[in-house]
């Protein structure tokens, strides 16, 4: 299946457009037949998308991006109107018009335009790739053809508030080292941009012999006031350079291939991915997405490309006749505990239960090591100050201690 993009006329002449899900154009095109839609223009929904990557990137940079908890909002709000039996388009035409987002209120606009036209809401929303993702998408389909659209927006909503929650342990553990480190790079700037300088004229007129720590800050010194444009220079190119090579898919499987190699870090990044596609592939299982495009959606939503990259060689073991526990087993992803409880749900024929417990495990897992974080950094950020503070002193401090002398001399 693939997503068409269309334009035509109603029987009364009206213009309409939108998307379609179909095998091939010539299904879209009696599709649209029967809805009495004389179709002028169809084309695969990538061409719509290039177009939309077309656009002047002062426009793209002013579009502000929907946070995470407006989409929250907007799930719970959709979950009371959808459960209360509204309609669809009215409840999204009232959301549209009450958000405290302009840019959600855009987009909930155009995708009443769509429901008005006669187009699925999931396919309406697909239409917004950088607000609804795959995993969002595929929730709602589910949702319109098991007729529980309530139940769809709740577990995307228990989904979005898990997300959010996992992403602020992180920053909170993270923010004291990198606000210490900060703190210890602005001191050392400081101090070699300024202060060294004065200390390396006093000892010039003196003439008094300097201790090597203090040579060695000098010589640092010097080569900053000398080189610091090209320094800054070289590090925005170097930035520039590695998104730029970031945004190639050679580079972000690389690059989340190092992430994972991270000291301390890696493995609880490596966590966080494996319960962010255990747990959507059981949400899927369970609301009935085919255990393959349940599989291929899960792949997007790990949020690292080299562990999305075994999950789809997971797809393709499955798709050659293959078990869950024996592709799961051979991408070498999960340790045996998690292997043995993939082996008891494919026995009693609940996978999505056991999977929930997976992503569970890796939750607590993550919490834990969150906690253990700032207690294994601290000892490694007091050395680095430690060693700083002793250079500083060496280098500042030791020669005025022969001041004295100096002046004596």
């Amino acid at each position: 299946m693939a997503e068409f993009y269309y334009q035509g006329r109603t029987a009364d002449g009206q213009s309409v457009e939108g998307q379609l899900e179909a095998s091939s154009q010539s299904a879209v095109l009696q599709q649209l037949k029967r809805q009495s839609i004389i179709a002028t223009r169809v084309e695969p929904a990538k061409t719509k998308q290039r177009k939309r990557e077309s656009t002047p990137w002062l426009e793209r940079l002013q579009s502000k991006q929907v946070s995470a908890d407006e989409l929250i909002m907007f799930c719970r709000q959709m979950y009371a109107l959808s459960r209360s039996g509204i309609p669809l388009m009215r409840a999204i035409n009232g959301l549209a018009d009450v958000t405290r987002s302009a840019r959600l209120g855009e987009i909930l606009h155009d995708v009443a335009r769509s429901l008005g036209q006669g187009t699925a809401l999931s396919t309406a929303l697909r239409a917004h790739p950088e607000t609804f993702n795959d995993l969002f998408i595929a929730m709602v389909r589910m949702g319109e053809s098991t007729g529980r659209i309530d139940t769809a927006f709740k577990q995307l909503v228990d989904h979005l508030e898990l997300e959010k929650d996992t992403r602020k342990k992180v920053a909170s553990a993270v923010r004291y080292p990198i606000i210490v480190v900060s703190a210890i790079l602005i001191a050392i700037l400081v101090i070699n941009l300024f202060v060294i300088p004065a200390f390396a004229n006093v000892f010039d007129r003196l003439g008094a012999d300097m201790p090597l720590p203090t040579r060695i800050l000098i010589a640092t010194s010097d080569f900053l006031l000398a080189t610091w444009p090209y320094l800054i220079a070289l590090t925005v190119l170097g930035i520039y350079a590695l998104l730029r090579w970031k945004k190639t898919p050679e580079g972000a499987q690389h690059w989340d291939r190092m992430i994972l190699r991270l000291p301390l870090l890696g493995g609880i990044f490596e966590r966080i991915a494996l319960g962010r596609f255990a747990r959507p592939f059981a949400m899927m299982l369970d609301a009935g997405v085919p255990l393959l495009q349940a599989l291929r959606v899960a792949s997007k939503t790990v949020g690292n490309r080299h562990i999305g990259q075994g999950v789809e060689g997971m797809l393709n073991g499955i798709e050659r006749g293959e078990s869950l526990l024996v592709t799961a087993s051979a991408s070498g992803m999960f340790n045996p505990l998690i292997l043995q409880m993939i082996a008891v749900g494919e026995e009693t024929g609940n996978v999505g239960d056991l999977l929930v417990d997976i992503a569970d495990f890796y939750d607590q897992e993550v919490e834990y090591d969150l906690k253990r974080l700032a207690e294994a950094i601290e000892p490694i950020l007091l050395v680095f100050m430690g060693a700083m503070v002793l250079v500083l002193a060496l280098g500042v401090f030791l020669p005025m201690w022969d001041l004295g002398s100096a002046f004596g001399g």
